[in-house]
Order: C-alpha cells, then sequence, then structure tokens
C-alpha cells in the first residue's frame, strides 16, 4: 500500500551532527531502528519532558561495523522550554512535549520502525517494486526452502559471518535444525510482513514477521537483516523478537 505521511514535526539532534560512531560523540545514527521501551513520564526527570521512546542503537548493522555507544532516545523537552536549538543533544532525538505525546500514542514496542535518516526521497509505488523486486523474488525462495525442511537449501541464504542473537552459524545450526524439524515439511505462513530498506555503503533490507507453520496456534515474531552481495541477498542476521 505504501507510505502515507500523516505528520511531520520538528527535532533537535545531537551537538555534533548525525553519522554516530562511537560512545560519547554526540552524534545523532543514521539508520533503522525499533522502539524498544516506552519509559513513564513519572520515572523520569523533568529534562525528558513528556516521557522517551530508547532505540535499539547499536542496531544490528552498526554492530556488525563496530559502532559503539547506547542510550539514543526520542524525548521530550524540559517544562519551561517548547523547543530545542536543532543541534542541542547528546545524539538523542528530542521533540516539543505535544509532539512527542502525539507519537507515545501510536506506537508499539520492538515493532514500530524508526528511520532516522538525512533526507528522505519520495518514489512512486511502481518505482519502489521495481527497485525492490530482485528481493521479493529471493525471500519467497528461502520461505519455500524453510517450508520444504531443505536445510542445506536453506543455509545457501545465510552469509559465512550470519550472527544468530550472538551466535555465529555453526553454533546457531542446531536452532535452525531444531526450527526445521518442528515445522516437519508444512508450509510456512509469513505474518505481518515489514520490510525497510537501507542503503548506504551496503544495501541492506530489514525484515520484520511472524512465523506460524501450518496447524500450529503458535510461533514465532522474527526479525531479519540481509544484505546485498555480490548481487545477491544473503540472511546475515536472524533473532527472535517476542
Amino acid at each position: 500500500t505504501g507510505l502515507n505521511l500523516l505528520a511531520d514535526y520538528y527535532i533537535s539532534i545531537g551537538k555534533s551532527g548525525t553519522l554516530k560512531t562511537t560512545e560519547g560523540d554526540q552524534r545523532t545514527p543514521l539508520g533503522v531502528y525499533f522502539i524498544s521501551a516506552n519509559l513513564d513520564r513519572r520515572t523520569l526527570k523533568d529534562f525528558y519532558g513528556s516521557g522517551a521512546l530508547p532505540l535499539n542503537y547499536p542496531n544490528v548493522l552498526d554492530s556488525k561495523r563496530g559502532k559503539t555507544g547506547g542510550g539514543i532516545w526520542l524525548h521530550g523537552t524540559p517544562p519551561e522550554q517548547f523547543a530545542r536549538a536543532p543541534q542541542s543533544s547528546d545524539g538523542c532525538v528530542v521533540l516539543a512535549n505535544p509532539d512527542l505525546e502525539r507519537i507515545i500514542q501510536t506506537v508499539e514496542i520492538r515493532s514500530t520502525p524508526v528511520v532516522i535518516a538525512s533526507r528522505l526521497q519520495w518514489v512512486s509505488s511502481q518505482g519502489a517494486r521495481m527497485e525492490s523486486k530482485p528481493f521479493e523474488d529471493v525471500l519467497p525462495a528461502w520461505h519455500k526452502a524453510k517450508s520444504a525442511g531443505d536445510l542445506q537449501q536453506v543455509l545457501a541464504y545465510y552469509t559465512p559471518d550470519f550472527n544468530g542473537n550472538g551466535k555465529p552459524l555453526e553454533q546457531w545450526l542446531p536452532t535452525l535444525r531444531s526450527e526445521i524439524g518442528a515445522i516437519r515439511g508444512r508450509p510456512i505462513q509469513l505474518k505481518d510482513l515489514s520490510i525497510i530498506r537501507w542503503i548506504d555503503t551496503a544495501d541492506t533490507m530489514v525484515v520484520t514477521f511472524g512465523e506460524v507453520a501450518d496447524g500450529a496456534r503458535t510461533g514465532w515474531n522474527k526479525r531479519q537483516y540481509w544484505i546485498r552481495q555480490d548481487n545477491r541477498w544473503k540472511i546475515f542476521f536472524e533473532g527472535i523478537i517476542g
């Protein structure tokens, strides 16, 4: 269905700008992040205003690149201050309290993406589909291989430096075998599929879905990070998010 612009708000970012790489550099990170918590304003100092939404910086791609630091939040301003100067935070994204309050009412923990970019380029739905077609072909192929229980074919979709919740491919392999064994060749349904593309020095896809085998009452909520290498898409991270 594409994206629709519902509102836009003024924000303040880090004193040193963007492209955060290290702890204490007073920069705001660029990338695809997810809200990891919704902190109760009653437990926070007035400095954070109407509340705070911590982000999962460093994300998987950041960690792969050796980036450090943490504590990147979306938060408000003290009661006596409506807005901050354009670059006045230590790396957080700061909004006016009324704007933050509207956002807090719409987000879901671990599910709502926050894309921090220097600029956005709007493209037509047709153009976006053409750009993403190579990936839209490979994701169903991985899905089909896993539904069929073909371990070797499934492994062909993972990078040698794959990370499964902190485990390298060799240590994560028993988890994959267990999942395929539990599926027992039944078709897998990918529920609430979300795909977000991020392009900088690499071309990556952040894919979130619920994985449920036919006939099963429950499944896993998963997130994968795919990267394009030599014009082929492969998974370099996979993990359960809840």
